[in-house]
């Protein structure tokens, strides 16, 4: 059935343009595709196109959790069908976070009109799982401060709509280059519980002897309009064991932790008594396929930046945060 509706759609895309590109942040909701639910999710999926191939990034909230993930599929051109498979998405009857993930396919077709683009389609799972995982209809619309290919990924403003904590991610508070930052570790969601960080202090000193040996590189500079920002990495090539520790301004805010398709979070407030911070990421190892590469996504709430990051075992890869000062009144 929602194959004839995917072909009607086409069809009204056809006549809009003769756009062929996906590639731009796209943000809307997904319904379970159910008359017995009303439990819905806000998803965004940020695309870059080349050719018959797509990359970025999907992120969706659904009750109290934020789940976001680097994801990898393909495009036609003749039939205008973007393909994602082997998406985890929780259960529509799911609590939190730690409730059962379907295993979900994306099934969109892109329309292009004046009044704004859109890609409309299906969440789905295989037929192994069509009973106990039903279909999400997705609709979205293109974020039209987003639609140049060079800035889509850069500029995406949805990630305002998920400014929460969950489980599993790393709240960072208190700053300071000269004395080491305060770790913590977000509890159960909603559950209220937060438990610092307590690090091995010869460990710690040793991890910072090895970071400081390697020659720090610095990517690029990022201005922030916000009090905090939300650092998520994602290991954007193949999930080859790559793992990294995360330095706030040389001092270690993470230690040798995994990177996957799925996000790995750091909440991070900004020292208001500093004009830049520096967050550098170091190779705990070089996985099976050296160097050890990362996408890094930063989010104030306002703007959402990307960059590739990629260390090795004697260059620390490093990105500048830099407050955005503030607009001086001309009569004052």
């Amino acid at each position: 059935m929602h194959r004839i509706i995917l072909s009607l759609l086409l069809i009204c895309s056809v006549l809009g343009s003769h756009s062929q590109t996906v590639t731009g942040s796209w943000y809307g909701k997904a319904d379970v595709n159910t008359g017995t639910s009303t439990n819905n999710y806000l998803i965004e999926i940020v695309l870059r196109q080349k050719g018959d191939e797509v990359e970025g990034i999907f992120g969706y909230y659904f009750k109290d959790s934020y789940q976001s993930f680097f994801i990898r599929g393909t495009f036609d051109k003749q039939s205008r069908e973007v393909h994602v498979k082997n998406l985890p998405v929780l259960h529509n009857q799911a609590n939190t976070r730690n409730g059962i993930e379907c295993p979900m396919n994306f099934l969109g077709v892109l329309m292009v009109a004046q009044a704004g683009s859109t890609l409309n389609g299906y969440f789905y799972s295989d037929d192994k799982y069509k009973y106990t995982c039903p279909e999400l209809r997705v609709v979205m619309k293109i974020d039209p401060a987003a639609t140049d290919p060079d800035i889509a990924l850069a500029n995406a403003s949805t990630g305002k709509k998920f400014w929460k904590p969950q489980e599993q991610d790393y709240i960072v508070s208190n700053p300071d280059a000269n004395a080491n930052a305060t770790v913590q570790t977000a509890g159960p969601a909603n559950s209220g519980v937060v438990t610092p960080y307590i690090p091995n202090k010869n460990a710690e000193k040793k991890l910072v002897e090895k970071f400081e040996k390697r020659t720090n590189i610095f990517s690029k500079d990022l201005e922030i309009e916000g009090d905090s920002v939300r650092i998520s990495f994602y290991d954007n090539g193949d999930i080859d064991g790559d793992s990294i520790s995360v330095f706030l301004n040389k001092s270690p805010v993470l230690v040798r932790e995994g990177i996957t398709e799925r996000a790995l979070n750091i909440y991070l407030a900004m020292d208001s008594s500093k004009e830049v911070n520096e967050i550098s990421m170091l190779a705990e190892n070089l996985g099976k396929y050296p160097p050890n590469t990362a996408l890094m996504i930063v989010t104030d709430g306002i703007n959402r930046y990307e960059v590739y990051l990629s260390s090795s075992l004697t260059q620390n890869a490093t990105v500048r945060l830099k407050r955005k000062k503030s607009e001086v009144k001309k009569n004052q």
